[in-house]
């Protein structure tokens, strides 16, 4: 098998793991909180993106991997990781604009992660082995983050829950 195909099925297996959980154990769980306390649970995660900056770490990521790839995950990732606090912050303090903030942690979370996949595999191209061992960031952590977000996309869409 190639590279690109073990890159390829550790993605796919991945999400499909972390869609057997979510259909479990965290939909249920779901569907029965209270939106900003699952909201909470669900931008939790995406604090600990900070890890993205490995991205910019000679040895931790092969001196081939693309600035033009690299740059913008990691700093992608930093500000999701600062969103992801700001919208735990103001959702658990009930502000006003929590869900504005959620809104805009989720926009930019997604969409950090969805260019980051199309820089990698359509944009710059970047081999598997250029990411070192960041290699288990697209292929572990990034189809988890997703799932969140697709599931506070959900959330946001819906009526507010007591």
């Amino acid at each position: 098998m190639t590279v690109e195909a073990l890159f390829g099925l550790s993605i796919l297996m991945s999400f499909l793991g972390y869609g057997i959980v979510t259909r479990l154990y965290i939909w249920p769980w779901l569907r029965a909180a209270p939106r900003d306390e699952a909201l909470v649970a669900l931008a939790a995660p995406h604090m600990s993106r900070f890890v993205g900056l490995s991205f910019l770490v000679p040895g931790v990521v092969s001196p081939t991997l693309s600035p033009a790839f690299a740059v913008p995950a990691a700093y992608g990732d930093l500000g999701a990781a600062i969103l992801a606090v700001l919208t735990i912050w103001s959702l658990s303090a009930h502000w006003s604009w929590a869900i504005a903030i959620a809104w805009v942690f989720n926009l930019w979370g997604s969409l950090d992660l969805l260019h980051a996949f199309y820089q990698g595999q359509i944009g710059v191209r970047i081999g598997p082995g250029s990411l070192g061992a960041a290699y288990f960031i697209p292929t572990v952590v990034v189809p988890a983050l997703l799932v969140t977000h697709g599931l506070m996309f959900w959330l946001l869409m819906q009526q507010k829950r007591s």
